[in-house]
């Protein structure tokens, strides 16, 4: 059983959702929190129904909402702590089976901002920041970390983000691609929903061996002949059957993931 300040995991059908939940410590991440996630993570790589998760955070009663303030510092002087902890959290999430979707309706910091760039897509709530301050730290970041943020910011928004530490706007994100969605508050909750309910519509076997290759792409592996397996796999599959048959007869598909 999590502890009562731990992630919560939930499953509704076929979405998962994990909620940080240390909302009166802006939802900073222990050690344990690490653990949990981890934990959660392979549950729900381990359940073949989930197409979908979504990783958001309880900010209720704080003044500005942040999403997450990033690993708690005082963790660091932990002697018995993984110092790679964090890294395999991130790791373990930008490897999901589903799809991955960041609810990002708070700031974020630190090394949150890599669970946020780990995730596929993301909804950003307005007038939120996103800030780096691994060098004003002192610390060099670790290379999966610096790998996305590359591919998601682009080497100049990377550098920018750890080289100068200064704080990012949701406008900036937004220019740079990184949001699926910029919403208001009060269209946060809908947008997020209406996301995940196209996602869910989606053939989930194409969409996963999809996601899989693009990932292997954007870390610079490129294994063809994995990919032309997965063409070959989905090309073959009744799904690709039912969507054929479906736009044909002009309605919605009916995917079962086979």
């Amino acid at each position: 059983m999590n502890a009562p300040s731990a992630p919560r995991l939930s499953v509704d059908g076929c979405v998962a959702t994990v909620t940080l939940n240390r909302p009166a410590h802006r939802n900073r991440l222990e050690a344990g929190d690490l653990n949990t996630l981890l934990d959660q993570f392979e549950r729900v790589n381990a359940d073949p129904a989930i197409r979908v998760l979504v990783l958001t955070a309880l900010t209720e009663g704080q003044g500005r909402p942040v999403f997450c303030a990033g690993y708690h510092i005082g963790s660091f002087d932990d002697q018995d702590s993984d110092p790679r902890l964090f890294e395999r959290v991130a790791n373990a999430l930008a490897a999901l089976r589903p799809v991955t979707v960041c609810a990002l309706n708070g700031s974020v910091y630190g090394g949150a901002t890599d669970l946020m760039l780990a995730c596929d897509l993301v909804i950003g709530l307005t007038g939120i920041e996103f800030r780096m301050p691994a060098t004003a730290l002192g610390l060099h970041y670790y290379p999966a970390g610096l790998q996305r943020y590359v591919a998601r910011l682009g080497l100049s928004g990377a550098k920018r983000a750890f080289l100068s530490a200064r704080p990012f706007t949701a406008e900036m994100l937004w220019q740079a691609g990184c949001l699926e969605a910029l919403v208001a508050p009060e269209d946060f909750d809908a947008t997020v929903n209406q996301l995940v309910k196209e996602l869910v519509a989606l053939a989930p076997l194409a969409v996963q061996a999809t996601k899989q290759s693009l990932n292997e792409i954007a870390a610079g592996v490129t294994d063809l002949a994995a990919m032309r397996a997965r063409e070959a796999l989905t090309s073959a599959s009744a799904d690709f059957a039912e969507g054929r048959q479906a736009f044909q007869e002009k309605r919605l598909p009916r995917f079962s993931g086979r």
